[in-house]
């Protein structure tokens, strides 16, 4: 945070209300915490909502200490609001992105409009979750929802979210799944809801939030599971400008892209190196104004001010300079660039060609066979970054005889590559189901290889999501593998390598068997990006700017660990990420919070359907005599024809164990 300048004077002065109820149609009342323009009654201004279920009392809360105070005291209402059955919120929650939270915006949005304080417009942000459901009221038009800024999201909920990549299932199904599972479990804080009432709010979710997890697992295809809040279903329904930002560190940056590329009305994008964080405080570096961005996308869509945000081309991404592997960057070099709209305009294809161990321009003819240990992927990096700790992919020649590789010559010359690479093969298959992994590196001089996009693919679903449909034996047919999008200068005297592989571990699940493909007429499509005279005339991004940082004291110290072990008698590899926040008191309310996580991935090089998954976590909470805590466990088999998912949790308060359950269920697998 050394880099941010803090603001603790502002154009008006700033009043909090720490906690204040919302109430909903049914009589549900919802937690808001709202900072405002002290004057803000004699002189209204527009309201900027945040509403998740990340806990605002003291989950998002150091985050919401550095943002919505900076807009309130530029003239804005800057709201955060625990969603239903979440926080401090009465009800349940029963999923995620449900008909009912959006009813629920609907509602919160109507409420603020209608306050002395507020001019009558309201804006959407949100990152993650937040960003999601920014969209998605979007789409439902409310009469007093002027703009969204929409980060780390998506318009594809099947596409591109934890779920699935290529129609192949992704192992933060269960990361994410474990998660929330924890969230949606913590209780209410007795300061906000009452001391006589906080165990019985608990009770209600520890009985009913459930384990939604086996929700996403019962739904492997495309269907209303996934296209309800899928806002690419008609992007039509969104009328009010939208900022779709990104960072290519993220997992959801291929949706800033296609929104622009689709979304009919105003809009803009933003792309920096920037893993799953806002960008005032994001890594990798470099960390922009962000904050003041945002105000002059609100003057000018909620104040009517010209601010001329909107004569600035439509999308600006940060090319990324060459960088030798490593799990954590604190910055990026590169520079900005500028694309007047996203169609792919402007940007040209060149065609490389996989023979031998050669990438080369001219067709080989060359015939591939891959049958992968299921193993490859091992120096990955997980599949969605938050730049907090090493979790980035490791040197590419990590997977020396794990995936089958072929490289260029050394360029001759400097290259950009701007959007998404494509590979297209024909393939045949010994089994129904099988996965396809395709990775892009640029191996340095230095002879390292550091990742720069990849792709994978579910052969089932190179159709359609909807309706997979089983490889024919003995015959081959075509599929194109779309890799990520990505922004990388190719510098001379580097090369690039593609690599392929039948597993990606442990990114994505693995197939239901051991199977070998077949490949003819292979070539890879790079998006070339040529210098643009409006590069030069970029206006630079301000510095970083914010409110100041929420005081904590610091109880205990964390940790993190991130493991690979080989077990050199029976082959079985490991994978382990251990998590430990170590224990901090939030000074403003006294409450000590302590989490610690441990996730742990097992799978055989030569069997896929030893690989499993166990997540486990625990959230404590405490205030003087108030102690509460969750314990959750969550668990998945890959076994051939069935998914297996077990899962237990346990709630503790100083009293002893308030609630106990356990889950388990076999999922049939259907193509994945």
């Amino acid at each position: 945070m050394n880099d941010i300048n803090i603001k603790t004077e502002f154009p008006r002065i700033v009043r909090e209300i720490e906690n204040t109820w919302i109430p909903m149609p049914d009589g549900t009342k919802l937690a808001a915490r709202i900072w405002l323009p002290e004057d803000a009654e004699d002189d209204p201004v527009p309201a900027i909502l945040e509403y998740l279920p990340y806990r605002k009392r003291d989950g998002t809360v150091e985050r919401d200490a550095l943002t919505h105070p900076y807009f309130a005291g530029h003239g804005y209402a800057g709201v955060r609001v625990d969603m239903r059955g979440t926080g401090d919120s009465e009800g349940v929650c029963l999923g995620e992105y449900l008909l009912q939270e959006q009813d629920d915006a609907l509602a919160i949005i109507e409420w603020l409009a209608s306050q002395p304080w507020c001019s009558g417009k309201v804006g959407m942000i949100g990152i993650s979750w937040g960003g999601f459901n920014g969209l998605q009221v979007a789409a439902r038009r409310p009469a007093a929802l002027g703009a969204v800024i929409s980060l780390c999201s998506t318009d594809d909920r099947y596409t591109d979210d934890i779920h699935f990549m290529g129609g192949a299932l992704l192992c933060d199904k269960l990361n994410w799944g474990a998660t929330a599972f924890a969230i949606a479990n913590t209780p209410p804080d007795p300061e906000i809801v009452g001391a006589d009432r906080w165990r019985d709010m608990w009770k209600e979710r520890l009985e009913n939030n459930g384990l939604w997890m086996l929700d996403w697992f019962r739904h492997q295809r495309r269907d209303d599971l996934y296209s309800h809040g899928s806002v690419c279903e008609n992007y039509g329904d969104i009328e009010v400008p939208v900022y779709m930002v990104g960072g290519w560190a993220d997992g959801y940056t291929n949706a800033v892209f296609r929104t622009l590329e689709h979304l009919p009305g105003v809009k803009k994008g933003l792309v920096g190196p920037w893993a799953h964080k806002y960008p005032h405080f994001a890594k990798p570096g470099p960390r922009i104004g962000f904050l003041q961005e945002c105000l002059r996308w609100w003057d000018q869509h909620l104040k009517g001010a010209d601010t001329g945000i909107m004569d600035e081309p439509e999308l600006r991404a940060w090319i990324q300079e060459p960088a030798n592997p490593a799990p954590h960057f604190e910055e990026r070099p590169g520079r900005w660039v500028a694309e007047p709209g996203w169609e792919g305009a402007g940007l040209r294809t060149h065609s490389l060609y996989p023979g031998g161990r050669l990438l080369s321009d001219t067709p080989t003819g060359t015939t591939l066979t891959l049958n992968s240990p299921q193993t490859a992927g091992a120096t990955s990096g997980t599949w969605c970054l938050y730049g907090v700790d090493p979790d980035g992919p490791l040197d590419q020649n990590g997977e020396a005889g794990l995936m089958t590789s072929f490289e260029t010559a050394p360029f001759e010359e400097d290259i950009d590559l701007l959007g998404f690479p494509m590979f297209h093969a024909d393939f045949s298959s010994d089994a129904p189901q099988a996965n396809i992994a395709v990775t892009l590196s640029a191996v340095n001089e230095n002879g390292s290889a550091t990742l720069i996009s990849f792709g994978v693919l579910n052969l089932t679903h190179r159709n359609s999501h909807a309706h997979p449909e089983p490889m024919p034996r003995g015959q081959s047919v075509p599929a194109t593998v779309q890799l990520n999008v990505c922004g990388q200068r190719i510098a001379k005297g580097q090369r690039l390598r593609l690599s392929l592989a039948t597993a990606y571990w442990p990114v994505i699940w693995p197939s239901q068997t051991d199977g070998t493909l077949t490949l003819n007429n292979a070539r890879i499509d790079l998006p070339i990006r040529d210098a643009r005279e409006i590069d030069a005339s970029l206006t630079p991004f301000l510095p970083p700017e914010s409110a100041a940082p929420m005081q904590t004291e610091v109880i205990s110290k964390g940790e993190y660990q991130r493991l690979r072990t080989i077990d050199c008698i029976t082959g079985v590899e490991t994978f382990e990420r251990i998590a430990n926040t170590g224990a901090e008191t939030h000074v403003h309310t006294g409450i000590t919070v302590h989490y610690t996580n441990r996730e742990t991935y097992q799978i055989h090089p030569r069997d896929p359907n030893s690989a499993a998954g166990i997540q486990k976590w625990t959230k404590s909470y405490a205030r003087g005599d108030w102690q509460a805590e969750v314990q959750t466990q969550v668990a998945v088999q890959a076994l051939a024809d069935v998914w297996r998912v077990e899962a237990s949790l346990k709630a503790f308060d100083k009293d002893g164990i308030v609630a106990e359950r356990k889950w388990r269920e076999d999922v049939p697998r259907d193509l994945v």
